[in-house]
């Protein structure tokens, strides 16, 4: 079992009231770590830690800022043993995902560090004579991460990496789900020299979430806040935020379709989708949700795809034996039982069944979904993938634009011209031609439209989200004014 401690200006401390909460591990109901529940004084003390550090941070050479996130990915490497013990224990995933996890956090981590010296402004023409006049780009002050704990060390890495090479400090709030995995990031940071207060941690107990939110962004010092989490969450977080009049950067749900035009190649498309709707238990904001294929190679394409789901097997990830994990809780398996329950007494059919033990549920499959199935609009968040079938490239298009959401999608087509011209009318943040839906990398823009949020992480677009454009003028020579 962890115990974990607040990060408060470089101190590993207690919160003020004492109060702990406990994780419970979905592997098998024992305590997986026992964290502090922060107070609103806590949350205070970090903010104000963060904007002390930020008047040392903020001015430090671009190259020193630089070297400092380096080393932090290094440890970071060095620390992928533990990060995989400790997640395990508190989300249920398995080694290679925990894995794949250090790695890509540790790149996005270098990304960031190579932005340190692309944070430029421009020179912009003025009708005043002698006078230069420039948009700047400086650091906003304290940000406020907030990450989920479905990909414990990529999300909370990202909500930090980023604003920290604008020159920003940072407040993190971790996950209930994970606070030990979370936690243990700014203890690698903090390691790597960053400095006192320059990233600080929050766990808090689960019914405290929403004072603890709303105190985080309430805050006078909190100058932007970013949130990767549920829709649902999200538009309280945005709600919040605009109360308080803070730009707040939301990376939301999402029920991510792959089309399947009868040009594709099966097998590919079969691992794509396999890999996209099992992978992590389908616990992935770009998880494939919907396949829609075409009707010429549909039965084709079902009977492959069956055959590669009943070679994946869900168990004890301890026991390394098994390519998938298990739920997060009990609670997402019950829910998963009953969006399944719904859509199979409304006519769908499912050919593997419904096999969930615990919070162990095997990847299913769900034929013929319809709209008036719940699992139609709900994002299932699960190793769940429904495939329905399309007559015309036309309704491909509107059946996968029917969807509230807009993350990721994909398009399988060995004619890429076809392809193209699809993946130009899917509304998505984010569309892959032959690819799977579950892809990501440092430098790219990630985010979605719709109701699956706002703004983009990733290296270099993602720099207006975490610094303030200043217009500043300087007259070099005598100005004429009218009075």
């Amino acid at each position: 079992m962890q115990n974990v401690q607040l990060l408060i200006h470089g101190q590993s401390v207690n919160a003020s009231s004492g109060q702990t909460f406990q994780r419970i591990s979905p592997i098998d109901g024992s305590v997986a770590s026992t964290a502090a529940a922060a107070t609103l004084d806590d949350v205070d003390r970090a903010i104000e830690s963060a904007q002390q550090a930020f008047k040392v941070w903020s001015v430090l050479s671009p190259t020193e800022r630089r070297l400092r996130l380096l080393k932090a990915a290094d440890l970071m490497d060095q620390k992928i043993a533990q990060f995989i013990e400790i997640g395990m224990r508190e989300t249920g995933s398995t080694t290679a995902w925990y894995g794949f996890n250090v790695h890509l956090a540790a790149n996005i981590l270098r990304e960031a560090a190579a932005m340190t010296t692309q944070i430029d402004g421009s020179l912009i023409p003025s009708d005043i004579p002698g006078n230069v006049a420039m948009g700047v780009r400086v650091p906003c002050g304290v940000i406020v991460g907030i990450a989920p704990w479905n990909a414990p060390v990529i999300l909370p890495t990202r909500a930090l990496a980023m604003p920290l090479a604008c020159g920003n400090t940072v407040v993190l709030k971790a996950s209930e789900a994970c606070p030990a995995t979370q936690r243990l990031i700014a203890e690698t940071l903090h390691e790597a020299g960053l400095g006192d207060g320059v990233v600080n941690v929050i766990t808090h107990a689960p019914e405290d979430a929403a004072q603890i939110v709303e105190r985080l962004i309430a805050h006078p010092y909190t100058k932007r806040i970013n949130f990767t989490g549920s829709t649902h969450v999200g538009k309280i977080i945005a709600q919040t935020a605009a109360k308080y009049l803070k730009p707040v950067l939301l990376e939301l749900g999402g029920k991510a379709p792959v089309l399947i035009m009868d040009k594709a190649n099966l097998d590919d498309a079969v691992n794509a989708v396999a890999f996209g709707a099992f992978f992590n238990q389908g616990q992935i904001c770009m998880s494939t949700e919907r396949v829609l294929v075409d009707d010429k190679v549909a039965d084709e394409f079902i009977n492959k795809l069956m055959t590669k789901t009943q070679m994946l097997i869900a168990g004890n990830p301890t026991q390394n034996q098994y390519p998938l994990g298990v739920l997060e809780s009990q609670r997402s398996a019950d829910r998963l039982q009953a969006l399944l329950l719904d859509a199979q007494n409304h006519g769908a059919d499912l050919p593997l069944g419904i096999r969930i033990e615990g919070t162990t549920m095997q990847p299913t499959l769900v034929i013929n979904v319809r709209p008036e199935m719940r699992l139609y609009r709900e994002e299932s968040f699960a190793p769940v993938c429904t495939v329905q079938r399309f007559y015309s490239e036309e309704q491909a298009i509107e059946l996968a634009n029917d969807s509230e959401f807009g993350l990721s999608s994909a398009v399988f087509s060995q004619d890429l011209t076809q392809a193209w011209s699809i993946a130009g009318r899917i509304e998505s943040g984010i569309c892959h031609i032959n690819g799977a839906t579950v892809h990501d990398e440092a430098q790219m823009p990630f985010g979605g439209i719709k109701n699956s949020g706002y703004g983009r992480f990733g290296s270099k677009v993602s720099i207006a989200e975490f610094t303030e454009l200043r217009w500043i003028t300087m007259q070099t020579a005598p100005r004429h004014y009218p009075i």
